[in-house]
């Protein structure tokens, strides 16, 4: 998964307007912002599906065993979100901290068995992954979906913040645009 998990974070933006967006968008992402240094470490890495060139969207077998493993995701949802409860209070913590497990649970969906249950596959437990990005069709469909909703529930709640008041056009444009934003970004990022 990869522009589903900004649509995600678009549509708890809708629900949870106190909780900056910039902080729900790194939220989404932050197991991947932590897999890049462990993956250039070659702590983690990422080797060829068989069957495939190894370079397209989801042709890829992901051995994030830390940052991608159930438990590791937990742990780091937890930390992003206890961080972010000193600033913001308690309720945007859990917001952050559930967003940032989201990306697991996305993930889940579309991995081929790859996602571990303990950090570095402590016991050599099966691996997870229901395999969506096996039928690539499938899988954009999923993530464009995500990304249509958000934007959608996006733009719907900036309307509604907007209201007649003065400014509100203004408002209303912004939301707008991140909408269309989150849409394009989302086509570019599947490559349709």
């Amino acid at each position: 998964m990869v522009a589903g998990h900004f649509g995600l974070a678009a549509a708890v933006k809708a629900k949870q307007p106190q909780v900056p967006l910039w902080s729900l968008m790194l939220a989404t992402a932050w197991l991947d912002v932590l897999f890049v240094p462990l993956y250039i470490a070659g702590i983690e890495r990422i080797e060829p599906a068989p069957g495939t060139g190894g370079t397209g969207y989801g042709e890829g077998v992901i051995y994030a065993d830390y940052t991608h493993s159930l438990v590791g995701a937990l742990a780091l949802g937890l930390l992003f979100g206890l961080i972010a409860a000193v600033p913001w209070g308690r309720r945007t913590g859990v917001v952050l901290g559930a967003v940032v497990f989201s990306h697991w649970v996305l993930d889940l969906l579309v991995h081929r068995g790859d996602m571990p249950i303990l950090p570095g596959n402590l016991g050599d437990l099966p691996r997870l992954g229901f395999g969506l990005w096996q039928i690539p069709l499938a899988s954009a469909a999923a993530e464009l979906a995500l990304v249509a909703i958000g934007a959608v529930l996006y733009g719907r709640a900036a309307a509604r913040r907007a209201g007649p008041a003065a400014g509100g056009r203004s408002r209303l444009a912004a939301g707008a645009t991140f909408a269309v934003g989150v849409l394009v970004l989302g086509l570019s990022v599947l490559g349709l």
